[in-house]
This record gives C-alpha cells, sequence and structure tokens, in this order.
C-alpha cells in the first residue's frame, strides 16, 4: 500500500509540469502536433494517477476505456499521416491494454480504475511484458538524454520537462505492465 502511495505521489506531481507546459508554451511557433503531444501526456499522467491510487478514480474503468480508445485513435491516425506521435499511440493503447485486460470477476474495485487491488494477472500476459520492454527502454533513452542535457537544450520550449516526464512515465508503465504480468 506504501508503493501504491508513493507512485500515486510521484505521479500526481508530473500533473504540474504538463499543465505549466500547456499554459506557458507558445504553441503557434511550436506546432499543433507538440500541444496535442503535451495534451495527451497530461491525459495519461492522470490515468496512471488512477491506476496506481488505492483509492480509485472518479471516472469508471468503462469511461477511461472510452477516452484511451479516442486518444488511442487519435494518434495512431496522426502517426499514420506524418509518422509522427508513435509515442503516445503506443502509451494510450498500452493504457487501454491495461484497463481492458485487467480482471473484472471479483469486482473489488467496484467501477472504479484501480490496479493496486489486482490480486491476479493480465490477460495476454505477454503483450504486457513486450509493452513494459518498450516503455523501459524508452525510459532509459529519456533518462539518458536528460543526463547528458541534451533534452535540456531547449528548456524554454519546455524539452526538458518532456524529457523527464517522458523518462518517469515509461518506468511507471515498465513497473505497471510488468508487476500485472507476473
Amino acid at each position: 500500500m506504501a508503493v501504491d502511495w508513493a507512485l500515486t505521489a510521484v505521479f500526481a506531481a508530473l500533473v504540474l509540469p504538463c499543465v505549466l507546459r500547456l499554459t506557458r508554451l507558445d504553441y503557434a511557433r511550436l506546432g499543433h502536433g507538440v500541444r496535442h503531444g503535451d495534451l495527451a501526456e497530461l491525459l495519461l499522467v492522470v490515468a496512471m494517477v488512477a491506476m496506481f491510487s488505492p483509492v480509485g478514480g472518479p471516472i469508471p474503468t468503462a469511461g477511461w476505456q472510452a477516452v484511451l480508445v479516442l486518444t488511442t485513435g487519435w494518434f495512431a491516425a496522426a502517426w499514420w499521416r506524418n509518422r509522427t506521435c508513435a509515442h503516445h499511440a503506443l502509451s494510450a493503447a498500452a493504457m487501454l491494454y491495461m484497463v481492458t485486460a485487467m480482471p473484472h470477476a471479483g469486482m473489488d474495485h467496484g467501477p472504479w480504475l484501480t490496479m493496486s487491488t489486482m490480486d491476479s494477472r493480465l490477460a495476454l500476459p505477454l503483450i504486457a511484458v513486450v509493452a513494459a520492454g518498450y516503455f523501459v527502454v524508452d525510459a532509459a533513452w529519456s533518462g539518458v538524454l536528460v543526463a547528458r542535457g541534451a533534452a535540456v537544450v531547449r528548456a524554454d520550449a519546455g524539452q526538458a520537462s518532456r524529457a523527464v516526464c517522458r523518462a518517469v512515465m515509461g518506468a511507471g508503465m515498465g513497473y505497471m505492465l510488468l508487476a500485472s504480468a507476473l
């Protein structure tokens, strides 16, 4: 339970940099794709808070499924059109998988999205392991960029904030996928 609360706090803390980027950056100069990515990052951070929180979230699981289907579709289409946004499409799809594949038989958590009360594995755990591998590698790569300072080059455009959020989110996604698959 202490780990769940600690991770909930970590992901809740990521809400602030996401909101600050959305309110402070000049998206006319940066492009709409950057704004859409920042908005997706905020949505995924809030979903991680709901998943890790032992209390659950104010949105039922079906609501999260609907939001994540739309997010996955939006970024998959953007990925298809201009070969960008792949990471956000994969992130939303992985979250949709977790929400959909978590066991619903006992319904101890009611209709709320909370994975901290799960006592059994996700359906099709091989998908979780493969996705976890992607997120762990991506988190490590983002962490290396932050450590090297490469992401800080354009700190005024939120690059450092994005790289740190991506590293933390990737590590959290990898952890959650592995923990729920094994």
